[in-house]
């Protein structure tokens, strides 16, 4: 690997210049999950939770963390984003939350911190609204999936180097 494109000569982090750089296309998809128990997964499937739309409520929220990662990452560049989708299903075999989200933009640097956060979020705002029902829920296994354009090229999640 070379030299760590956030830091200066002198050690200190800073924003990378990217206005040389080309726009380009740029797509990235992340996933994550929240464990919790069956109990809680059943409250949620016929809409008994104490603080209402647990699922709509987390996927929105997703969708506009990943509009503001830039405020929550210090040297995250503010991105114009084309596409923010944040998906969260129930699975009983986990049982919990699958979560992913795909953000989009046309420039100059990728949007990898957005899909991540938007997950993150998204789980942190199932376990907010569940933790009244079920103190023992895990976010879990939050990973970039796959990443489009950019000098870097593409990433698949699993793919061999």
């Amino acid at each position: 690997m070379s030299r760590l494109t956030h830091l200066d000569e002198g050690g200190r982090a800073r924003m990378v210049d990217v206005s040389a750089k080309v726009s380009t296309t740029r797509t990235a998809i992340a996933e994550g999950s929240l464990r919790c128990s069956h109990d809680t997964l059943a409250l949620v499937r016929v809409g008994k939770t104490p603080k209402g739309a647990v699922v709509s409520t987390a996927e929105l929220a997703g969708t506009m963390a990943a509009k503001r990662c830039a405020d929550l990452i210090p040297l995250c560049h503010t991105l114009s984003l084309t596409k923010a989708e944040v998906t969260v299903d129930l699975d009983d075999d986990l049982p919990g939350f699958r979560v992913s989200a795909m953000t989009r933009t046309v420039g100059q640097t990728g949007v990898e911190m957005e899909a991540l956060t938007a997950v993150t979020v998204a789980c942190l705002t199932l376990y907010d609204m569940l933790k009244a029902v079920d103190r023992t829920m895990s976010i879990e296994a939050v990973r970039l999936t796959s990443k489009t354009g950019g000098a870097s090229g593409d990433f698949q999640y699993g793919a061999s180097i």
